[in-house]
């Protein structure tokens, strides 16, 4: 009994303490960490290259990891980048009045001194994880220095890196060919600068779903996804503030492929993994080619145990004496759920075994406790089940929690729950190869989306473990850079800043002078592609007759405008970045629409018998070569080919989640043949109490044997005219009758009539005879006053304005079908009817007088 109540007391403080820490960041959602201030300056400070082109040496101590070394020199290069002057690199102490010191604690006695003299605090340091500190000391009367000191061997890189970025150079240098921000010197402002640990300890991403895009680019450039290929993406990601990575895995052995990859990442300093159904350090492709070696050659640990446990013992061997974080447990082979028994209590208790023997097998091989190596559960699919129905966990294991595929978090720890341990991490897509519908090909996320998930998975205690699924990486850098921005500290974002950032992306790729206009393109596309992805959208996911379609269509067609016009204002050195991160990814998508909204309009036109049908059927077609096009010019043309293939992913024809074997495929579209033609027989609907129609959409019309109802298209200010033909015959009672349905109607209704702003080309000029459901007839001139007399007041405006608007009143009595007729009689020769207006009381004033109401046509 006493046992229990020191339980309950120790349950309950674990409460309270859990219910502060989310109270408490929700609270600071304002806070930053890091450097967060701007301290490179032209002329003042600390000269890394002095206002007379001179350069300060850089030391580093002979013992420093590899790693840092790397990255030393990289900050030479960068150094030289920006002002063409190469520093010095040094491993003695340099005997200038200037001396940058890198280092990291324990690994360089010149940054230890500085730490035990107190002219760096040990507590930034000494302890921390991944934590740097940059500042400048007066060492002597004669002497300054530089310090970049890290508390361990990413902490200095995040350090050197740091000083990169601010000089000039993009953490994007290379994966989006930004060009180095110029300066003749560089200064670093007097004072002290400590990053504070990253709120997430560990941030990475996962290259997935890379062929043939991805794939096909690493074998054309590297010839193949191997460790020349990864050298450039560790970089990226530490350049990043990242440090974990899962490598690309369809048909791929990270560890296998070459030989030289797990030793790169080491010399990078990346902590790698593998995906959530690859365990145990092996790759699903390992267990394809070596299965026979292992067992049975099953994966069924029910069936192969020593057989799996040999497998994954030889992985850890191989790959002991690196970083890395070990994923647990185990799922059916090929990314399926494990063979179900039947018995939930039998699957938990395999599963706890299967965990259990890991275990065991990662004491062994490392020599040490297995709760020293770093272990991930992945909660991915199905796998959630077994977490919510009580499956024990160790508790030293990162619960890794899941988005659902879409962006949306499916779990987080409960509030009122104990907190496990070892705590959580979430694994988070902006990319994805499955059910509903496939999403490979642009960037189809948005950013507020991401961070009001994001805010939510952290505010809940999730900050063990942040992994992004990015497909290829390009063309996801958006998302990408965010999601790692914000796993550094997720704390500095909030609604109100979020334009904020994006301005800031857009500035390091573009520069300052065109970041607000890139910013504003840039979350608009994302805003526009999160509705709807590339891959799902077609013919009818917008609504044809209400003008939806045409709306977004339009939208997304001036979005193209405005980023063609910023591309060719831009200085030629950014033109290639903007390609890749703007202009092809819009134009691409405007096109799709484009595409899409013909296709909507040939079948609408099809279905009519009406001959626009074949012009949409062609502005398909080019559009469908359209998109072939900008695919070869993305591949072949920016960077001078570095690229190719990189837009090779399959986006158009899909119909089902996965996409066509026979790639792109074009939509279907039918034509008309002229003898098919039928005019007339449309019926309009009321809606939101207006009927509108454009004059050439009649129901009927009648003529004599003299003259012909003729449309002259693209006449005024929307569709077309339409005018008895020819002027020099009497109308003879020709009429074009229209009709509609009015939902309701009271005693009376207004009707608007627009005409081409014929003058009053015969004397008396010209009039038109109204007749309102066969019953209410008015006869009206249209412009009698359009006379010199009247010129400035109504025949210059008339003129200007392009159009004649009249408008009448109609008794309207109520027929039980709300079908009505309307027909117009021009009683004399050159009248041009443009569009009409049924105003039930919804009316709102508007220069093009309204979309069109929906309509069926009886043929």
């Amino acid at each position: 009994m006493i046992q229990q109540t020191k339980s309950n007391f120790i349950h309950n403080i674990r409460k309270i303490f859990w219910c502060i820490i989310v109270v408490s960041v929700s609270a600071n959602a304002q806070q930053t960490s890091g450097i967060t201030e701007n301290i490179i300056s032209n002329d003042n400070g600390f000269p890394i290259v002095s206002k007379e082109g001179k350069t300060t040496d850089i030391f580093y101590d002979k013992s420093e990891n590899v790693a840092v070394v790397r990255a030393v020199k990289d900050l030479q290069s960068d150094i030289q980048k920006v002002t063409g002057k190469l520093p010095n690199l040094s491993t003695t102490e340099t005997s200038g009045e200037f001396e940058i010191i890198i280092g990291t604690v324990g690994n360089n006695k010149r940054i230890d001194k500085l730490i035990s003299s107190k002219k760096i605090n040990a507590k930034d340091l000494k302890g921390k994880w991944e934590s740097f500190v940059i500042t400048t000391i007066e060492a002597s009367k004669s002497k300054k220095q530089l310090i970049i000191a890290g508390s361990d061997r990413r902490g200095t890189i995040y350090g050197i890196y740091e000083i990169s970025k601010q000089l000039g150079v993009s953490p994007w240098y290379w994966w989006n060919d930004v060009p180095a921000k110029k300066r003749s010197s560089a200064h670093v402002v007097s004072g002290y600068f400590a990053s504070g640990e990253p709120k997430v300890k560990y941030r990475g991403i996962f290259i997935n779903d890379e062929e043939p895009a991805f794939g096909g680019w690493a074998r054309n450039k590297f010839g193949g996804i191997n460790s020349k290929m990864y050298a450039n993406m560790f970089e990226l990601l530490l350049r990043l503030r990242a440090n974990y990575l899962w490598p690309a895995m369809w048909g791929k052995a990270f560890n296998e492929d070459d030989p030289l990859n797990p030793k790169v990442a080491d010399a990078y300093g990346i902590v790698m993994g593998t995906s959530h159904h690859e365990p145990m350090m092996r790759s699903q492709k390992e267990w394809g080619i070596h299965r026979k070696k292992y067992g049975n050659g099953e994966w069924n640990y029910k069936t192969n145990e020593e057989g799996l446990k040999k497998f994954w013992r030889d992985g850890l061997e191989r790959n002991k004496n690196y970083e890395q974080i070990v994923t647990m447990a185990m799922r059916g082979d090929g990314d399926l759920p494990m063979e179900d028994s039947g018995d939930a209590q039998e699957n938990f208790r395999l599963l706890e075994k299967i965990m259990r023997d890991q275990r065991k097998i990662i004491e062994e091989v490392s020599g040490k406790p297995a709760e020293e190596t770093p272990q991930i559960w992945a909660l991915y699919s199905e796998v959630l089940e077994y977490y919510d129905q009580g499956i024990n966990v160790p508790d030293d294991m990162i619960i890794l929690l899941c988005d659902d595929n879409w962006g949306n978090v499916r779990r987080l720890p409960e509030l009122d729950e104990l907190r496990h341990p070892g705590g959580y991490g979430i694994y988070y897509h902006v990319d994805l190869h499955g059910a509903p519908r496939a999403y490979q090909w642009l960037n189809m996320t948005q950013i507020p989306h991401m961070w009001e998930q994001l805010q939510l998975t952290y505010s809940y205690g999730v900050d063990k473990l942040w992994i992004l699924n990015v497909g290829d990486l390009k063309p996801n850098e958006y998302p990408m850079d965010f999601f790692l921005n914000m796993a550094w500290n997720p704390t500095a974002f909030n609604q109100n800043n979020l334009k904020d950032y994006s301005v800031k992306f857009c500035a390091d790729k573009f520069g300052e002078s065109n970041a607000e206009q890139a910013a504003e393109i840039l979350t608009t596309y994302c805003k526009y592609n999160s509705r709807v992805t590339a891959e799902m959208l077609n013919e009818n996911t917008y609504n044809l007759e209400s003008g939806e379609f045409l709306k977004v269509k339009d939208a997304y067609l001036a979005l193209e405008a405005k980023a063609r016009r910023q591309f060719e204002k831009l200085s030629p050195e950014y033109k290639d970045a903007y390609k890749e991160l703007i202009l092809h990814p819009v134009r691409a998508m405007a096109n799709l629409y484009e595409m899409y909204y013909a296709v909507a309009m040939n079948k609408k036109f099809v279905k009519e018998k009406d001959l626009n049908a074949n012009y949409y059927a062609d502005l398909a077609e080019k559009a469908f070569e359209l998109d072939a096009f900008y695919t070869k010019d993305y591949n072949l043309n920016i960077a001078d080919g570095k690229w190719n293939h990189m837009m090779d992913q399959t986006h158009i024809g899909y119909t089902s989640w996965d996409e066509p074997k026979e790639g792109n495929t074009m939509p279907k579209v039918e034509r008309v043949k002229p003898e098919e033609t039928k005019n007339g027989g449309y019926v309009f609907q009321e809606t939101n109490n207006m009927v509108v129609i454009e004059a050439e959409h009649y129901f009927e019309t009648n003529s004599s044997e003299k003259t012909t109802w003729t449309v002259i298209p693209d006449l005024g200010r929307t569709l077309s005219g339409i005018a008895l033909m020819p002027y020099t015959e009497k109308p003879n009672d020709a009429a074009l009758t229209y009709k509609f349905k009015l939902n309701s109607a009271g005693d009376s209704i207004k009707i608007r009539f627009i005409f081409d702003s014929t003058l009053p080309f015969s004397k008396g000029g010209h009039q038109v005879t109204a007749v309102f459901d066969n019953e209410a007839e008015i006869t009206f001139n249209i412009n009698e006053d359009l006379i010199w007399e009247n010129n400035y007041s109504k025949m210059y405006p008339a003129a200007a304005a392009r159009i004649i608007e009249h408008e009448l009143t109609f008794p309207v009595k109520p027929i039980e079908s709300g079908l009505h007729t309307l027909k117009l009689k021009p009683e004399n020769p050159g009248v041009v009817f443009q569009k009409i207006i049924i105003d039930n009381g919804g009316y709102q004033k508007s220069y093009l007088y309204m979309p069109e109401s929906p309509y069926e046509k009886k043929l």
